[in-house]
């Protein structure tokens, strides 16, 4: 079903009040051509509704000529804030930037970020958008497996489909995604629920094993066939199965970068109203695919880059798989049991 204008100004005005806009603030909303007209209305509609000053940036589509897919995580190559000081410097002086296109993993959203401005990213639909209005009872869930996590100093994963991997932990910081920025200098997502960090260069080892339905993104395919996957020194080396893992080796391997193949970010999803399921019901380019990485009790991990940590591996080639029916233990400890959250 539709989300009526009202509905979604509401849901901004909420989202606003979490993030401390005040009357006053500099609002900046980043556009693109593909960014979803009634989200971009409503926005402008709540922002002065808060009695704060907003203000449009639109900037044009880029890759697109690199890319296999329209989807914007497709490649990570410049971005639409490369090389234009402007655009950055206008950006800077917001207290909040609403990214209504998508900026990952650029140098230059990393110094908006420096400079105390906040950016809120917003792309998902209307609809996911509202079923996962963030709360605070979302941040105090996500912040407490947090904790959990920045203590760790091994995560083990492992599923009855055969994955075990030792993840040693502790060289990178924890990010928290709960939906909102409500500090200087934060960078969130809304829709999201969950918690990441990275594994020690180097360190991740042993076997991963897709079971059908688990996640391919920006693919955003359910398997239907098994992949193993199987990790040494922080790499996979091998990816083994049928035709989805035929899919899978040719689409990395158009991006010619060995450090695409290197193990990203872990961790786990804990947001309760994100369904497994729901990608199935949308066109693959409606949605990047936020249910699949926040659905509670899923073992999220990705391959490619660490720039947004402050590491040097930057890649064209970003890959997120979510997977279910797996076991995750921080130092021996079970924060997921076959899927499922251990409160």
């Amino acid at each position: 079903m539709a989300i009526a204008d009202y509905q979604l100004v509401e849901g901004w005005k909420h989202v606003l009040a979490l993030s401390n806009v005040k009357p006053g603030h500099n609002v900046t909303v980043l556009t693109s051509g593909n960014t979803h007209p009634q989200t971009l209305s409503t926005a402008i509609q709540a922002i002065a509704a808060m009695g704060a000053i907003a203000n449009r940036l639109e900037l044009p589509p880029v890759n697109g000529h690199l890319s296999l897919s329209r989807d914007p995580i497709a490649y990570l190559g410049t971005t639409a804030l490369s090389g234009n000081r402007a655009a950055v410097a206008a950006l800077k002086e917001s207290d909040l930037v609403l990214d209504l296109m998508l900026l990952l993993f650029s140098p230059e959203q990393l110094e908006i970020l420096k400079s105390g401005t906040k950016i809120l990213l917003v792309v998902e639909p209307p609809e996911i958008l509202m079923r996962m209005l963030p709360s605070l009872e979302d941040r105090d869930r996500v912040k407490a497996a947090a904790a959990k996590l920045e203590k760790a100093k091994l995560m083990h994963v492992t599923s009855q489909a055969g994955t075990d991997l030792q993840l040693p932990l502790g060289q990178y910081p924890v990010i928290c995604e709960y939906g909102f920025v409500d500090e200087p200098g934060r960078w969130d997502h809304w829709p999201s629920g969950f918690q990441f960090t990275w594994p020690r260069e180097g360190g991740a080892q042993g076997r991963v094993v897709l079971d059908k339905g688990d996640i391919l993104i920006p693919q955003k395919s359910y398997l239907r066939d098994q992949i193993e996957m199987i990790v040494e020194n922080g790499y996979v080396t091998q990816i083994n199965g049928g035709v989805e893992a035929e899919l899978l080796r040719d689409y990395m391997e158009f991006f010619d970068e060995p450090e695409a193949y290197a193990f990203s970010h872990v961790g786990w999803g804990v947001q309760k109203r994100a369904r497994w399921s729901a990608m199935a019901l949308y066109d693959r380019e409606a949605t990047i695919g936020e249910d699949a990485r926040a659905f509670a009790g899923n073992f999220m991990f990705s391959l490619g880059p660490n720039t947004e940590v402050g590491g040097d591996r930057s890649t064209k080639c970003h890959i997120d798989i979510p997977v279910r029916g797996c076991t995750i233990k921080l130092d021996g400890e079970p924060v997921v049991l076959e899927g499922k959250l251990v409160e």
